[in-house]
């Protein structure tokens, strides 16, 4: 028998119960992978809490990293004894193992440790259309704001940008959280959600910040949007405080011509060369130490719903994993 953690209804952390679950046969074009560890990502929450719909009872979690045990009917490029790693459908990652279709899993170096890859394939793959798909107009010298930048994407992106000479203007909560920000590559870095906007246009010389990068939501949207330059782009690609109010398209056209995506990841990495390429340039910077994956908060599988109170306190720095 397998250990998972599943919900039977939407609802707050209690609602994540630790139980034997029977892990069944590979079938035709998938795998059984048995984990090493388990990603905790912000994402989690919003299907718990029935933000994101799901199908009830149903298993928790989109990213882990691990072994291939077993492998079924007419899998290619992956065998037994494979190191993986995947982000994305279908729920179930809160597991020590589980039966996974084969087109979702990521072949994974022998440098890169698994909790090291639970911590970063979502978060990480993220960074990489954030910054290489999103606004491919980005050159050496830009300058971007990044919301919530002592966060698990936030460290990430602010490594990758300063590899790539772009100018990061970070926004965090505590001074503390600042000098983390500073230490992985933030040029600057503002604390608090007072003046923001007025803070980015200082450090801009008026002009605002090129791509303005939003993960938090609701609580910011109106300060991000006012930090954007004429004809710049405001990426929200989360919610952690709420999901955005209805986009006024005449207000975008006053403010500067701005524009507004909110992407999914899924959308990034459904083509398989696609995924393959950005993994691959992610995991090199990995490999070489360029980018450092700073996991802060460790948490047993068995005690999913601790992790996430923690998650939602708000006071976590860069990733978190659930370890078996």
């Amino acid at each position: 028998m397998a250990g998972a953690i599943v919900f039977e209804r939407t609802g707050g952390p209690d609602v994540l119960q630790w139980t034997d679950v029977r892990v069944g046969e590979p079938g035709a074009g998938q795998v059984r992978v048995r984990h090493d560890a388990v990603g905790l990502n912000f994402a989690d929450t919003y299907f718990r809490t029935g933000l994101y719909p799901a199908p009830l009872p149903s298993g928790m979690g989109i990213e882990a990293a691990g072994v291939v045990e077993e492998v079924g009917e007419g899998v290619t490029g992956f065998a037994k004894g494979d190191r993986v790693t995947y982000t994305g459908s279908p729920l179930g990652a809160y597991s020590t193992e589980r039966v996974m279709p084969v087109d979702s899993l990521i072949h994974l170096p022998d440098a890169i440790s698994g909790q090291t890859a639970a911590a970063m394939t979502m978060r990480g793959l993220t960074s990489a259309y954030l910054l290489r798909r999103i606004a491919p107009g980005l050159r050496a010298g830009d300058t971007v704001m990044l919301q919530a930048a002592a966060g698990g994407v936030g460290l990430i992106v602010c490594q990758w940008a300063r590899l790539l000479g772009i100018r990061v203007i970070g926004v965090v909560s505590t001074q503390e959280k600042a000098e983390i920000a500073r230490a992985h590559g933030a040029a600057e870095v503002i604390v608090g959600r007072e003046d923001v906007a007025r803070q980015v246009r200082d450090l801009t010389d008026g002009q605002g910040a090129k791509v303005v990068y939003d993960s938090v939501g609701a609580a910011t949207y109106a300060q991000s949007l006012d930090s954007v330059a004429r004809r710049g782009l405001l990426v929200c690609f989360g919610t952690a405080s709420g999901p955005v109010p209805p986009i006024d398209a005449m207000q975008l056209a006053v403010k500067g011509s701005i524009h507004v995506t909110r992407p999914a990841l899924a959308d990034y990495i459904c083509d398989p060369a696609e995924r393959a390429e950005l993994a691959g340039e992610l995991f090199g910077h990995v490999a070489a130490g360029d980018i450092r994956i700073e996991i802060n908060q460790r948490f047993p599988l068995a005690e999913a719903a601790r992790a996430h109170v923690a998650l939602e306190s708000g006071k976590s720095v860069g990733s978190s994993v659930l370890t078996l």
